[in-house]
């Protein structure tokens, strides 16, 4: 059995363990949006994986229509304060969680990587809970990040898809790069019709929230490697694709 509620808590950890960062929250939300926004389509939108609700709060000028599925009671309890009755939300696994519909738009960020059975939790929402027309967005973590080949090299890591010490701790079960996400989603049945990356970073989320608390890093530097990641999706902090319902596998 797992404990999702402490593998959300940061409290205790050092720096460079944390389960979030600033950067997470300044910098990566704000880009992904924006790389989510043009693939919208529809009025519902479900969110795997919610956390207490930073990154959901960025989809409400995009839909009235939102629903959460989040495994830790105390991260859904501390969205449900913030936003009351404007979101729907549904303290469950995904495994588990009884949905009443379809719904146009299914955004996962960084949580697919958490999972035990990635490919099952692909394939509910592909055959159950993706609407005919719907798009799932579907991000995480990059193995191939700068950061983490430098990593490599530094002797902190064994390979650039090792899961640390820190990573298991907070839930951590495999580390994506674009061709193994691509080939559990599609194993899943799903359509890839988009994929890129977002923000080429060369540090990591530690040093990152450092240099956020300087003047070292202006507007135009976050904005040019944000256009950089565009061009090199294989070396971004985060991958994500865009993806359509399509026949099961199984």
């Amino acid at each position: 059995m797992r404990d999702y509620n402490r593998e959300l808590n940061d409290t205790g950890n050092v720096d460079n363990q944390k389960y979030a960062y600033q950067f997470d929250f300044d910098v990566m939300q704000p880009f992904m949006i924006r790389s989510f926004a043009p693939f919208f389509r529809g009025e519902s939108l479900l969110e795997l994986g919610s956390y207490t609700g930073e990154f959901t709060k960025r989809f409400l000028p995009f839909f009235k229509d939102i629903t959460c599925v989040e495994a830790s009671d105390v991260a859904i309890a501390e969205a449900k304060s913030r936003f009351g009755s404007r979101i729907e939300f549904i303290n469950s696994t995904f495994e588990t969680v009884q949905l009443p519909r379809r719904y146009d738009n299914i955004v996962m960020t960084h949580v697919l990587e958490h999972l035990d059975d990635p490919q099952l939790v692909l394939r509910l929402i592909n055959e159950k809970w993706l609407s005919e027309n719907g798009r799932l967005f579907l991000a995480c973590p990059n193995a191939h990040a700068p950061s983490r080949q430098i990593a490599v090299k530094m002797g902190l890591i064994s390979h650039n898809s090792a899961i640390t010490p820190a990573e298991a701790e907070h839930g951590h079960r495999i580390t994506y790069s674009l061709d193994t996400l691509e080939r559990d989603a599609v194993a899943a049945g799903l359509n890839v019709i988009h994929r890129s990356g977002v923000f080429f970073k060369a540090l990591a989320n530690f040093q990152w929230d450092r240099l956020l608390q300087t003047d070292i890093i202006s507007e135009a530097y976050l904005e040019g490697a944000y256009k950089l990641g565009q061009q090199y999706p294989d070396l971004c902090s985060s991958i994500f694709l865009v993806c359509e319902p399509g026949r099961s596998k199984a």
